[in-house]
């Protein structure tokens, strides 16, 4: 007979008590699968011991050029307007054949940072100040020569099929932190190149889909999450209309057998968003940030007043417990913004928009003892040209080799793994592929990609898809 009190006791007391003692953890575990079917978000152990908890993306949208950003290349200054002949992929797509290109060397300075000297150029000073927190990825690689493609394919593993994105698989994997909010925010996502594909569930769960908070185009003060607030009932009227709507939700499940799926979500979304209405708007509210935090995010500054307020509002999400919070950094058109062509002198205006409130951020989370526990992830969907694209004055899409950037949630800092040819062109040594990148990171979090699996039409799909490989180098 089970003593009373039977509900509070420790694991120890109930191994001892219960007959059966691992009969009864058999039991606990269905107990927790019929919790989780339940609530799809509910959090759920990971396959091993994590490194970090959570992710926070700072998608740069276009394609930022890694060798006038993070990969230095003394060639391109020694061969500065000189013809050569590159093997690039979007040129044969055109031309069917190899052609030569004129070399540009960057237009701005590189200079050694930190005690680990990395070379950083002079578009992100701020950002440069943190090299010895920065992990660098030199040999990445990925799928896809123009936008949409390589946007859905860093987003989601695929550039044709409609398939979940990264934050709704590790959603999926792990659930949430809070029970109040959404296991993954995307803030101020582009409509453009994949637009909401890029934020989607696909066949999984709709408890799985990202939530948008503003959209790309609208200034970030403007962007909110619709009838978050309801300012003409009160709390104990709005409590009782949606105790009401979720009694005719649940008599209807009822009367279709208690089996649809497309229902349940609905009743599982209502019931997120009532709690939403009581949590989201204190969590939202930056307002309540000293003034001297606003400023190291250069919040009130001009340039940087926009993007420090999607970097602040990623570190209180996270630290409120989303797990994976998406930054923008782009607008609404299929030539995002740092897509320069033609004018390559524009990356300065869009780093001088986003570096000082990344830099805030990474300061921001080490302060708060929160790095550690959380993936900081810097890049775009591919890099750019050594060469000027038509002798002209920009660099062409390059998805052969560039650079991302990780921080904190167990990587190794101010390390730098892989390398480009000596222009920048190819990936050429411990190469990275986007779905090695994709596998890394799920393993950071305590998930194995390769058991990380949905069964959809009779196939059990994945991130990773049949491909990747954990990058154990970078692992601290």
């Amino acid at each position: 007979m089970f003593p009373d009190g039977f509900a509070i006791l420790n694991r120890r007391e109930a191994l001892k008590t219960v007959a059966c003692g691992f009969g009864y953890l058999a039991l606990r575990g269905l107990a927790q699968e019929a919790a989780a079917a339940e609530d799809p978000l509910a959090p759920k152990p990971p396959h091993h011991t994590p490194r970090a908890k959570r992710v926070i993306f700072i998608f740069m949208q276009g394609g930022p050029s890694h060798v006038d950003t993070f990969d230095y290349k003394p060639r391109l200054v020694r061969d500065d307007g000189k013809m050569f002949e590159f093997d690039d992929a979007r040129t044969l797509a055109k031309t069917r054949k190899i052609v030569k290109h004129r070399v540009m060397k960057s237009p701005w300075q590189f200079r050694p940072y930190g005690e680990c000297g990395r070379r950083i150029s002079d578009l992100f000073p701020e950002i440069a100040k943190h090299a010895d927190d920065l992990c660098f990825l030199h040999g990445m690689h990925t799928e896809g020569i123009a936008h949409g493609p390589a946007t859905l394919f860093l987003h989601t593993g695929s550039i044709n099929l409609v398939r979940p994105s990264v934050g709704s698989w590790i959603t999926y994997g792990l659930g949430t932190e809070n029970r109040n909010l959404p296991g993954f925010v995307t803030i101020s996502p582009s409509m453009g190149n994949g637009g909401p594909r890029n934020y989607n569930n696909a066949f999984l769960p709709a408890a799985y889909q990202g939530t948008a908070i503003g959209r790309a185009g609208i200034p970030i003060r403007d962007a909110k999450i619709r009838d978050l607030v309801n300012n003409r009932l009160s709390l104990a009227e709005q409590r009782r209309q949606f105790e009401l709507l979720q009694a005719l939700n649940a008599d209807q499940l009822r009367q279709t057998g208690g089996t649809n799926a497309e229902l349940e979500a609905v009743i599982s979304s209502f019931e997120l968003a009532f709690r939403m209405q009581q949590h989201a708007p204190d969590v939202l509210d930056l307002s309540k940030e000293s003034k001297e935090t606003l400023a190291l995010y250069g919040i009130g500054e001009k340039e940087t007043d926009s993007f420090g307020r999607q970097c602040l509002m990623a570190r209180r999400l996270s630290e409120a417990g989303v797990r994976y919070v998406q930054i923008n950094y782009g607008d609404n058109t299929n030539n995002p913004a740092w897509d320069q062509h033609s004018n390559l002198p524009k990356h300065a205006f869009h780093a001088r928009a986003t570096d000082k409130p990344v830099a805030g951020l990474l300061e921001d989370l080490k302060r708060r003892g929160l790095l550690d526990e959380t993936i900081v992830w810097w890049g775009g969907e591919f890099g750019r040209t050594p060469y000027a694209q038509q002798n002209g004055t920009g660099r062409d899409h390059n998805p052969d080799g560039f650079t991302v950037w990780l921080a904190g949630g167990g990587v190794k800092r101010g390390f730098a793994f892989g390398e480009t040819d000596e222009f920048g062109h190819h990936a050429i040594r411990d190469k990275v592929h986007m779905h090695d990148l994709h596998a890394t990171i799920l393993h950071l979090l305590g998930m194995d990609h390769e058991k990380l699996t949905y069964r959809y039409a009779g196939r059990d799909f994945r991130l990773t898809d049949v491909a990747g490989r954990v990058v154990h180098e970078i692992i601290a």
